[in-house]
């Protein structure tokens, strides 16, 4: 906040101070990241019978015909690992098919990571915005568990096979989403994450069952999530629980659907208190504590009472979004053959932009 602080009504306690971190690690990203690969194994109630029939049929979303064709023509796929480049080659039923989709240099993100606790089973970083958790969609090198298996690795510690629940195996145990900062709980061994993550599932599965028993909705959680937003408007009540059930819908570039508010959906419970109101800007500064772990669930939740994050593009008052046209929608093929149309650049700018307020403008803590 700016000038417009003579006018913030303040209704929480003081800020507590942060202490320093206790070391800092990361590993500069290469330019390109390895690639990956996707294995099929022909079935017998699969029609297709060549290698091209079996993509266009089975993956069509992914690329057109002319851009697995020219995959396949690259060299990128094998059969029972021999390199085909025959788009009408014949599948046998049990044949191992791969497509090895070619590196690629994924967008700028940050690489340097805070490390807040650690003892010998989790570690706490302080995760900065724009870096996401977990290998997804565009983003599959440029990850926190990258970072954490290359410093195990670089330790001579990761063993990432081993069937030892007590043996190194470095992986973040919840996910922030990618234009969130805040503390990320990492465990450091099998057992610790198998532990933490009953720990956080308690809480989720706790607010299904308390609606129904009528309990109170917060007593059987381990592990609390708390977090800081900056939302559009000022809110009417200092402090409000919202139990809007989070479901998917169909959503133009987003193969999977896209998280929204919805009657029909899983029950999720936040509770949002009023930390500062700034009348000038019409912004509201709120502490959310959510006692269940639906994606995307303090933007959604705000937005469904009516009050957006400051600087979210995608969720409108209601918790959903607004509908992109589609019936206008074009493509091209880039160099790989994939599809990449109209509403997959919006998503990614989206993303950006996201990316960039949080940069600037640090909304969830």
């Amino acid at each position: 906040m700016s000038s417009a602080m003579s006018t913030v009504c303040k209704a929480s306690q003081p800020e507590q101070l942060q202490p320093p971190p206790l070391y800092t690690f990361g590993e500069p990203w290469p330019e390109f990241n390895d690639g990956l690969s996707y294995t099929d194994t022909v079935r017998s109630s699969q029609n297709a019978t060549t290698l091209i029939d079996f993509y266009c049929s089975k993956y069509r979303s992914s690329a057109p015909l002319q851009g697995w064709l020219q995959r396949i023509r690259n060299g990128q796929i094998t059969i029972d690992g021999i390199v085909v480049t025959d788009p009408e080659a014949v599948l046998s039923i049990g044949s191992k098919i791969i497509y090895h989709r070619m590196p690629w240099e994924e967008a700028g993100t940050p690489f340097m990571l805070q490390v807040l606790y650690e003892d010998d089973d989790i570690v706490a970083i302080n995760k900065p915005s724009g870096l996401q958790v977990l290998p997804g969609g565009l983003f599959q090198q440029r990850t926190v568990l990258t970072q954490l298996q290359w410093k195990s690795s670089k330790q001579g510690l990761i063993c990432s096979t081993s069937q030892d629940v007590q043996r190194p195996y470095p992986v973040p145990v919840h996910r922030l989403g990618r234009g969130t900062s805040g503390i990320l709980l990492c465990a450091k061994t099998k057992l610790a994450k198998t532990k933490l993550a009953e720990y956080f599932a308690v809480g989720t599965l706790a607010v299904g069952e308390n609606r129904m028993l009528g309990k109170n909705y917060g007593e059987a959680r381990k592990i609390l999530k708390c977090y800081r937003a900056l939302v559009r408007g000022i809110l009417e009540h200092d402090e409000i629980l919202i139990d809007q059930p989070i479901g998917l819908m169909q959503y133009p570039g987003v193969a999977k659907g896209l998280y929204v508010a919805s009657s029909s959906g899983k029950p999720a419970l936040s509770n949002v208190q009023v930390l500062e109101k700034d009348a000038l800007q019409n912004q509201t500064l709120v502490h959310v504590e959510i006692h269940s772990g639906r994606p995307h669930q303090i933007r959604i939740h705000l937005a469904f009472i009516g009050h957006p994050l400051v600087g979210d593009p995608l969720y409108q008052v209601g918790g959903r979004p607004n509908l992109l046209e589609t019936e206008t929608v074009k493509y091209s093929i880039p160099e790989d053959g994939g599809l990449q149309d109209l509403c997959q650049e919006i998503v990614v700018i989206i993303c950006m932009l996201i990316c960039l307020f949080s940069a600037t403008h640090p909304q969830t803590r």
